[in-house]
């Protein structure tokens, strides 16, 4: 038995940046919306852009009715943002109506009601055939009037004709004391309610928005950051990020070919997470460098977000070690960012950062250095603020690598921030006093999922580049600089001594060998005519026994004997 499904509820997609994503496709379709926020929270922008988008994206006209500002204001209000009000009312895309009222003039008597305005926006809907409806703000229509049961009644009936007319409206209003409205009422008969909020904190402001209901749908119920830009309104939609994202086996080098070897022979995994530790001064941002250089030598792009240096600065420094980066600029696939923290806070990076990449499209993304963005002392919101974006750039299969300041005197191997569980690789970069001299080092705390190195590597930086040098290792411990060369060369010659004892040696021995080699001949020598003597008198003997037996028998024939 199949499982039934359940009947979507229309949405009205509102065309703006992460709303949609967060709403679950739009506002709900043909019923009113209420945007409520304090002064400067960005409630008539937001409108005006659900508007603007409407028409140009979605071919729905749209009916602005203002009751504070008038028409020219508005217009010239988001003529920044790119949006050219005077030209969509022109091709009766838009209908800018404003309605002034003047609290002063208004005199409590008889019935009160909005049936004219009911009449004056149903002929502007008529007009263009608009779909959507913004009215700003809904405090206006009621200024003036004490009895609140006329004031909740009308407010009921707006909401219903607006139902009736099948339209997406939104109703911006003020917010209250104790409530989300000052009349307390318009939160219940809306059928979404959106809240907006500016607040201040280190000296830093920052806009969020939530959605506090949404009749016959789900949502997400955070606080989101929103940015207010160039080309409009930009929400963070937190909600969708998550830990199912998908992996890669495919591996990106480091640019510096002895630390590839470090790490399995291959380099990082794409879209992994790499940070790099140490002191001032032992040749972070350098590594990070080396990464963007290779980055772009495979015509892919790399996004840097510089926290502590000019641009400028950095491809004069980069410049001392053999990188130069300015072509990758000018090629279009290298693009710095370099923004002080002070500037925004988190959330607004974490929004920046997200349109930045949506932009660029880079496929590694370096900062340098992270240990900046916590000067605010709120390392838990700082740490929030780095899972997000390394849990958004895995999901984007970008690898990021992040460059960390220790301060002297504190444990090495730690971040203030408390990332480290987050890094896939972590190098550490440090440096030791012997001898006089400060020689930096280099070695792989972690790296998942590959065989890496645990070895201890001398990291020099020359005017050729990086060099990653072996260091000596002692009986328990280990030498750099002028020491390592020091022990090689005491080495060296250590080993030149014994290969001149081993000659002499050698020499002596052959000499040896030459002088019983002859003495041996001399007695062989010795033994061989010993050997022809004994011969000689052998037979001698022999000629001698001879001589007797014949002389023998010579004198018995004399003697005729038998």
């Amino acid at each position: 038995m199949k499982k039934p499904q359940n009947k979507q509820l229309p949405k009205c997609p509102t065309g703006i940046k992460g709303l949609d994503e967060i709403t679950g496709g739009g506002l709900p379709k043909g019923r009113p919306t209420l945007i409520c926020g304090s002064a400067g929270s960005g409630k008539t922008l937001l409108s005006v852009e659900f508007l603007v988008r409407g028409a140009t994206e979605f071919g729905e006209p749209g009916v602005l009715m203002a009751f504070e500002e008038t028409e020219s204001e508005l217009t010239e209000n988001v003529t920044s943002l790119g949006w050219d009000l005077v030209q969509l009312v022109k091709e009766k895309k838009l209908s800018i109506d404003h309605v002034y009222i003047d609290p002063h003039e208004i005199l409590e008597t008889g019935e009160y009601d909005l049936e004219a305005l009911f009449i004056r926006l149903g002929c502007a809907i008529a007009e263009i055939g608009a779909k959507r409806v913004v009215l700003d703000t809904i405090e206006t229509l009621f200024m003036g009037l004490s009895n609140a049961s006329v004031v909740r009644a009308e407010l009921r009936r707006l909401f219903c004709w607006l139902k009736s007319q099948g339209v997406t409206a939104i109703i911006t209003g003020e917010r209250g004391e104790n409530s989300l409205t000052r009349q307390g009422l318009e939160e219940y008969v809306s059928d979404c309610v959106i809240r907006l909020e500016q607040r201040t904190a280190e000296e830093l402001t920052t806009r969020y928005l939530q959605i506090v209901k949404y009749r016959g749908s789900s949502h997400g119920s955070n606080e989101y950051p929103f940015l207010i830009e160039e080309d409009g309104v930009s929400v963070l939609p937190i909600t969708s990020i998550g830990l199912n994202h998908q992996v890669s086996n495919e591996r990106v080098s480091t640019g510096i070919e002895r630390l590839n070897t470090m790490l399995g022979g291959q380099g990082y995994y794409r879209g992994s997470s790499i940070l790099i530790t140490g002191m001032a001064g032992t040749g972070k941002s350098t590594i990070a460098a080396y990464f963007a250089q290779e980055t772009c030598q495979k015509g892919e792009r790399c996004l840097y977000l510089a926290t502590e240096e000019a641009p400028q600065q950095i491809l004069r420094n980069t410049l001392s070690v053999g990188i130069n980066l300015n072509q990758f600029i000018e090629k279009g696939l290298l693009q710095f960012e370099a923004v002080r923290p002070t500037a925004y806070g988190l959330e607004m990076r974490l929004v920046k950062i997200h349109n930045w990449v949506k932009e660029f499209q880079p496929r590694s993304l370096i900062i340098d250095p992270m240990s900046n963005l916590n000067l605010n002392g709120n390392s838990q919101r700082t740490k929030a603020f780095f899972m997000r974006l390394i849990d958004f750039l895995k999901s984007e299969q970008i690898t990021v690598l992040l460059t960390n300041l220790t301060a002297g005197g504190t444990a090495l191997e730690h971040t203030d921030i408390g990332v480290s569980s987050l890094m896939d690789t972590w190098l550490e970069v440090r440096t030791t006093e012997t001898n006089g001299e400060r020689n930096r080092l280099l070695y792989i705390l972690k790296s998942r999922g590959m065989e890496h190195s645990n070895q201890v590597r001398e990291f020099l930086l020359t005017s050729q580049g990086i060099e990653l040098i072996d260091v000596y290792l002692g009986q328990g411990n280990f030498l750099t600089g002028t020491a390592r060369i020091a022990q090689k060369a005491r080495e060296e010659l250590e080993q030149i001594n014994r290969q001149q004892e081993f000659e002499q040696k050698k020499r002596e021995l052959e000499s040896q060998t030459e002088i019983l080699q002859a003495q041996i001949a001399a007695l062989q020598v010795q033994l061989k005519t010993q050997y022809e003597m004994l011969n000689s008198m052998t037979k001698q003997a022999e000629n001698h026994q001879q001589r007797l037996v014949e002389n023998q028998e010579v004198m018995m024939k004399l003697r005729q004997g038998d």
